[in-house]
């Protein structure tokens, strides 16, 4: 390589260390996912010293695409999304941390109060929205619970709704749009903390057993460096600085603590034997 193109090289790589791009599965809505994350990208932007972009994508997958096709360097996954970006990559998405909350997360179901439904089998015959179809918590962990039920969605249910969030799952069942769906936990309990849902129209029915789920994760070709880095300063927010709280608070977790792509193996079995991947 002539000189030249030496420095055209480094010139270019110094250049890729500038920003950090960052994206989450919309897992709320556009407006929220923005309120969250930005306190936290203006966090990361001064622990780097470089510029932090926050860009919302549409769905899912647009946020697995992004990642395996290095549109983004630091992305939210659930844990089925990062699974699907890990394959989808051959292997090369790092995950790096997840939230205290995300080694035994849980996925709940919910319903009218005055519905009947008690149970997964009072399920059977009605209509039923799952959030995403890649998600983990709205759609993959509570169709296992499902199937190990006896109960197979498509023959059981009289209709299946997917409402591409976990906002949008509760108001599926407050409008009446379906009788009964399945959403993450922590969606849950900050929409009843702050009395968004009324606990004595519509509540909970069904709480599932405990999984690992989401985590920050990025491609394997970030250099080490940079890679540590951002795991360092998640693992530096601390509870008990105010500014490090309201992050947390926004994040809906207690702190961050490092992973390994070992935590979601038995997740990728189980979404293998439900024909998800």
């Amino acid at each position: 390589m002539g000189l030249l193109a030496l420095s055209a090289a480094f010139s270019s790589a110094a250049q890729a260390q500038t920003t950090l791009r960052v994206t989450t599965i919309p897992e709320e809505a556009a407006t929220e996912q923005v309120r969250k994350f930005t306190p936290l990208a203006n966090y990361l932007e001064k622990q780097l010293g470089m510029k932090v972009v926050f860009t919302p994508v549409t769905d899912y997958p647009a946020a697995v695409e992004s990642m395996v096709n290095k549109k983004v360097d630091l992305v939210w996954f659930g844990g089925f999304t990062y699974v699907q970006a890990k394959l989808r990559s051959g292997d090369k998405v790092v995950p790096l941390a997840q939230r205290e909350e995300d080694t035994k997360f849980q996925s709940v179901f919910i319903a009218k109060t005055d519905s009947g439904i008690k149970s997964l089998v009072d399920m059977k015959g009605k209509q039923i929205s799952f959030g995403s179809a890649s998600s983990t918590s709205g759609h993959a962990m509570p169709r296992g619970v499902l199937v190990q039920a006896g109960i197979n969605p498509e023959k059981d249910f009289k209709r299946i709704a997917y409402s591409g969030a976990h906002d949008a799952t509760i108001a599926s069942v407050v409008s009446g749009k379906v009788d009964a769906a399945a959403l993450d936990i922590t969606v849950w309990k900050k929409f009843v903390a702050e009395n968004k849902v009324d606990t004595k129209a519509v509540n909970v029915f069904f709480t599932t057993p405990t999984y690992f789920n989401y985590n920050w994760s990025v491609h394997a070709d970030m250099p080490v460096a940079l890679q540590n880095k951002i795991k360092a300063a998640l693992l530096a927010l601390n509870p008990a600085n105010p500014e490090h709280a309201e992050i947390l608070r926004l994040n809906r977790a207690t702190r961050y603590i490092e992973t390994k792509p070992e935590n979601y193996k038995e997740l990728e079995a189980a979404a293998r034997n439900l024909g998800l991947l």
